[in-house]
């Protein structure tokens, strides 16, 4: 495909998800919460906005047209969905249909995601022993489909109560559970296949894979949290929509190669300031209860002085306690650039006490050999001018 004509029809696909979209959020409008409507639609923005953006400048890889199609495929179950509740209220036809596509729409997201994952970063399969996977994920689509969208125990939040499209006597539990046992196979697979690739990975295709594999880390931390506390907490909310978001963002910024190695800084605050904050949430609760217990004890009542005590010492442990997780976790995560540092901070104490030019050269040449380990080393001292010391 030429390179324009793939340009044309990627931002093409993204100009049709965002007119959807609009007509998505009005017939949605007053039926759900805002909110909701919101965090529905950030989902397809991102694929389509990523998918053109690498279609068009890549227009073989395949991903880049996946996230277009994954947009439009999202979008349309959305906007089926909005359209069956709005039919419903006013009397018009086809709101029961629509009320019904999104009931069995996302086991095709799962088999799409799969294939996905398999084919990042380049759009090529790890190896060709990989071939089994896509089939996999088509098997088990096709068996888990009918066995959701038929069942005639499901849509009781459906308008009319019950699944208008069920069928009596198929046996949808089995084929709903054999399709899923595939469909959950296949994105094992999928994943492991990722493991696969970061072992032989080197330098580009490396930085690539940590992209994804760190937005598909705060998926996998949030999800729990999200099933757990989805209508307690709008934060939870917040958070796991921008996670989820994030997996298309990461793997467009890997695909376009853009700030490709800013996900080593990424991961390293990540995980200093996250030990970080989880170690002193600890510290906080513990000490309020401590104290709060220390003063029952004497006073037989607890005090307001158990938080402010708790808050001050918090307050001067953060910089300590963070310059000592960061010292621990460059130490056992990042261990060249740790031992690299340490390196350079003994040069810098040599330097402002070694006066010797033979010494510090011979230092010099030992210190770049250490840290930046280049293929050969030379070093070439410009004369004095006449007249200097």
């Amino acid at each position: 495909m030429r390179s324009l004509t793939a340009t044309r029809l990627a931002w093409s696909s993204f100009g049709v998800t965002a007119a959807l979209l609009v007509a998505m959020t009005m017939l949605s409008a007053g039926r759900e919460p805002v909110f909701d409507t919101i965090l529905y639609g950030l989902l397809p923005i991102s694929l389509a906005t990523v998918g053109a953006l690498v279609a068009s400048r890549h227009p073989r890889n395949p991903i880049g047209w996946l996230f277009c199609g994954l947009a439009l495929y999202g979008v349309l179950a959305e906007t089926a969905e909005g359209w069956g509740y709005f039919a419903a209220e006013k009397g018009l036809p086809a709101g029961e249909l629509g009320e019904w596509i999104i009931l069995w729409s996302w086991i095709g997201d799962i088999a799409v995601w799969t294939v996905v994952i398999l084919l990042f970063p380049d759009g090529h399969l790890p190896s060709r022993r990989w071939r089994f996977v896509p089939w996999i994920s088509v098997a088990g689509f096709a068996l888990a489909l009918p066995g959701q969208a038929l069942n005639p125990n499901l849509g009781a939040e459906f308008t009319g109560g019950t699944n208008p499209f069920g069928v009596e006597g198929l046996p949808t539990g089995l084929l709903f559970g054999a399709g899923m046992a595939l469909l959950l196979g296949g994105l094992l697979a999928a994943i492991a296949s990722l493991v696969v690739r970061f072992r032989h990975a080197r330098n580009v295709e490396r930085q690539q894979l940590k992209w994804f594999a760190y937005a598909a880390a705060c998926i996998g931390i949030m999800g729990p949290l999200a099933v757990a506390f989805w209508y307690q907490s709008v934060l939870v909310q917040v958070v796991f929509a921008l996670a989820i978001n994030g997996l298309p963002i990461a793997a467009g910024i890997a695909i376009l190669k853009h700030r490709l190695y800013d996900i080593d800084i990424i991961i390293n605050r990540t995980l200093v300031y996250g030990s970080l904050t989880s170690t002193l949430a600890l510290l906080y609760f513990g000490g309020v209860v401590g104290l709060q217990y220390v003063f029952r004890a004497f006073t037989g009542q607890g005090s307001s002085l158990a938080i402010v005590a708790t808050t001050l010492a918090i307050a001067v442990l953060f910089n300590p306690l963070r310059r000592r997780l960061q010292v621990t976790i460059d130490r056992r995560f990042y261990r060249k650039r740790y031992d690299a540092a340490r390196t350079l901070e003994g040069f810098s104490g040599k330097l402002r006490d070694e006066t010797d030019l033979e010494t510090l050269h011979a230092e010099l040449l030992s210190v770049i050999q250490e840290t930046l380990q280049p293929a050969h080393v030379s070093f070439w001292l410009a004369p004095g001018k006449e007249g200097d010391d």
